[in-house]
């Protein structure tokens, strides 16, 4: 096939006006996002793997985690769907408050747990972050694959960079990061890629208990609502 024969094949209006109306539903999926949330607040958002199981000890500390958190008023965040967001939003439920799923429409591993108080779903994975982050007082990284990894950094490069207020970062399950921590610190800081400071932007810890103190330390000496300089910041994130 030819260049000629496939600029003969494509009507570029018709693809124009395919990606412009998609506009509209990327448009649709904020909106409703920040319609739905901006209630929710204080908030945590809880990040981790969908393959983990029921009987885990990382699907367990999830869960208690966010009970924890729900019980003295946090919000709390996941992505709707099994595995620890499972744990995070039924720990969430069990709490006081209110428990938040971000579902994505994914081909698989993506079924909505039934611990949802507010249930949110979007098709795209950028529009989703903007909720995670916008929202959240902290954030609690428990074990997961490729897509925790991506909304951790995302975490990291958002305060690093200053868009968005320092608020704690938290890795759970000190033996399951460490590997990467590693590297962090003996490949990327040594070769400076980041700096020394980069390296403090989060805390590893075990257990349940020690997160949360974690979350209440750091908000004991100031409100946990962004002041207007946070405001301005999350305004344009």
């Amino acid at each position: 096939m030819t260049k000629k024969d496939i600029t003969e094949r494509r009507d570029p209006y018709t693809e124009l006006n395919r990606e412009s109306w998609r506009v509209f539903k990327i448009m649709s999926e904020f909106v409703d996002g920040f319609e739905q949330l901006c209630h929710i607040k204080p908030a945590v958002s809880i990040f981790g793997s969908a393959r983990v199981h029921e009987d885990s000890d990382d699907y367990k500390k999830a869960r208690e985690v966010a009970r924890l958190l729900s019980d003295e008023g946090f919000s709390i965040i996941s992505g709707g769907g099994p595995g620890i967001m499972e744990a995070a939003n039924r720990g969430g439920a069990e709490g006081k408050s209110v428990s938040v799923g971000l579902n994505i429409d994914l081909p698989k591993e993506q079924t909505p747990n039934p611990y949802q108080n507010l249930s949110l779903n979007f098709s795209h994975f950028f529009s989703r972050k903007v909720m995670f982050v916008k929202y959240a007082s902290a954030y609690v990284v428990c074990p997961g694959g490729f897509g925790t990894l991506d909304e951790m950094a995302e975490m990291f490069t958002l305060t690093q960079t200053g868009k968005t207020p320092k608020i704690p970062v938290i890795l759970m399950n000190r033996k399951f990061w460490q590997p990467l921590l590693d590297w962090f610190e003996n490949t990327l800081y040594q070769q400076g890629m980041i700096t020394k400071e980069d390296l403090e932007l989060f805390i590893v810890v075990d257990e349940p208990e020690q997160a949360f103190d974690e979350i209440m330390n750091f908000y004991k000496d100031r409100d946990v609502r962004p002041t207007r300089e946070d405001l301005d910041k999350l305004l344009n994130l």
